[in-house]
């Protein structure tokens, strides 16, 4: 199970990690390690938690299980199905109806693991007990964390061939010992099975099987975009930011979809409004290009979003000029930082200057950006103001700010994990410190909520943002149930009790809990 969209790699948001296809490249029994003749298929019930508080990223947007879709598509030999834990999903009602031999959970961010864990718990505690798998981001890295008697193994890395391998294995009664890129929990200890190699392409992973998500994908939304689907083109990122474990995860490799198979999937899409998931997007220029090409020439209406790099879109304005042409509706750009001493702090490797340049280009040509900033938790009242100025000058009407956080499997982890002040992954959700702060706890969060309540005004609103929002109503691509909620979430970014409220809380349980 790979890292969905938006998995947790990075220290901020980005705003926020495949028809007509032949099937997974690894389908065959013949591909498969320890494949069986007559194993027959198993029942592969897979699960995506979902955090939907009220605070922050985790409200902003919801984005379709990609990972859990592609490993669906990775498994034709068997019977799959997804459950996604939007509020109004249990556990309970699959496991009953479906009564799966296999229970999958995907855990990307580090503030999910309690609630995996919990879900692992409870399937495997029905009558059947399931052989309950993790994947996902945090276990890959960290599988420590989901060393419990109620978890029989982690995929570690990718799972588009591990996964089938598995489960075939299973189905045979096999030795899983004999399957690479697993960790097993066995009589209270952890057996690593053995490295599984990074695919050396992509290009051939199946359509995801959005199918299995098909009750719920008027429900999928970025902030006010919606209904919103995505699509990976690529995977891994050349640079080594040290609050981001993507590098880590692909170790530095970086590989791509063939644009004529991007173009492929885009066509089978029935949203109108798209999110690409790249880590960065425009890592290959001319690629993009190309993708942009065929978009044109195929007819393909959407509205895009991508990430990436404001020194790739300063040296190729003209790669944001092609896909204005064909719908682009805005880039997310991490910009981190508001000087080059913080700048090489984090290993950005980039500068001011070519963020505030791709601030005033894409203004230029009224194109929405993102501009995600990183808040340290050393920073004084003049820091912020300086931050709050920096986004003044130059008119970024979109910013968004999250606290540095040394999350599990990072750099920034080892480099600071002495002075980490908690282990409450609750905290690890990009809006806590863990680190101590400089400033009293409480200013700190005052001037943090600041941040977002003068970025984000109701007279903003009402000069730039209520013509379009009347217009999306009145076409029923917006609902004044969504617009609440999203107006809730927002609101409670500038309380800085809400945030507070955070270190008092209690996590629901741990790995040695319950």
């Amino acid at each position: 199970m790979r890292k969905g969209p938006f998995a947790e790699k990075t220290s901020r948001p980005v705003l926020p990690i495949l028809y007509i296809e032949v099937g997974c490249p690894h389908s065959t029994r013949q591909a498969r390690v320890g494949a069986p003749e007559g194993g027959g298929a198993m029942k592969i019930l897979l699960v995506q938690p979902r955090q939907m508080g009220k605070l922050g990223f985790r409200g902003l947007s919801v984005i379709e299980p990609l990972a859990l879709e592609t490993i669906a598509a990775c498994l034709p030999d068997h019977d799959v199905r997804i459950v996604d834990f939007l509020p109004d999903n249990r556990i309970d009602q699959p496991m009953n109806e479906f009564q799966p031999d296999v229970v999958g959970v995907s855990c990307c961010f580090t503030m999910d693991v309690y609630q995996s864990l919990d879900i692992a718990r409870q399937a495997k505690q029905f009558a059947k007990k399931p052989f309950v798998v993790m994947g996902g981001h945090h276990p890959t890295l960290n599988p420590q964390d989901f060393a419990a008697d109620f978890i029989d193994a982690i995929v570690m890395g990718e799972g588009e061939i591990t996964t089938p391998e598995l489960m075939d294995c299973l189905a045979a009664g096999g030795d899983l010992h004999n399957v690479p890129g697993l960790t097993l929990n066995e009589n209270g200890a952890q057996v690593n099975t053995g490295v599984r190699p990074l695919m050396d392409s992509i290009n051939d992973v199946p359509i995801p099987r959005r199918d299995l998500t098909a009750q719920w994908r008027d429900r999928y939304y970025l902030v006010m975009e919606k209904p919103l689907a995505v699509v990976e083109t690529a995977r891994g990122c050349p640079h080594k930011c040290n609050f981001c474990s993507v590098w880590r995860f692909y170790q530095g490799k970086c590989r791509y979809r063939q644009p004529e198979r991007v173009v492929q999937e885009l066509a089978s899409l029935q949203e109108d409004i798209l999110l690409f998931t790249d880590d960065n997007f425009l890592l290959n220029v001319n690629r993009a290009m190309e993708i942009a090409r065929l978009i044109k020439e195929a007819g393909i209406k959407k509205r895009y979003f991508f990430q990436a790099r404001s020194d790739t879109i300063t040296k190729h304005p003209e790669v944001i000029l092609a896909w204005k042409d064909i719908g682009l509706g805005g880039v997310f750009v991490g910009m981190e930082k508001i000087s080059e001493e913080e700048l090489a702090a984090v290993h950005k490797n980039n500068s001011v200057e070519n963020n505030t340049k791709t601030a005033q280009f894409l203004r230029s040509l009224n194109l929405g950006l993102t501009a995600a900033f990183i808040v340290d938790p050393t920073y004084t009242k003049d820091d912020f103001q300086k931050l709050r100025t920096f986004i003044r000058r130059w008119k970024i009407a979109t910013p968004s700010f999250s606290v540095l956080t040394p999350l599990p499997g990072t750099e920034l982890f080892n480099e600071v994990k002495d002075k980490i002040q908690t282990t409450n992954y609750e905290l690890y959700d990009l809006l806590h410190s863990v680190l101590p702060t400089k400033m009293d706890l409480n200013e700190f969060y005052g001037e943090f909520a600041k941040l977002y309540g003068s970025a984000y005004t109701m007279s903003k609103f009402m000069t730039q943002g209520v013509v379009p929002f009347i217009w999306d109503l009145l076409q029923g691509k917006k609902t004044l149930k969504h617009v609440r909620w999203i107006a809730e979430v927002s609101k409670s970014l500038t309380d800085p009790n809400v945030y507070l409220g955070g270190h008092k809380a209690v996590p629901r349980s741990s790995n040695q809990a319950g």
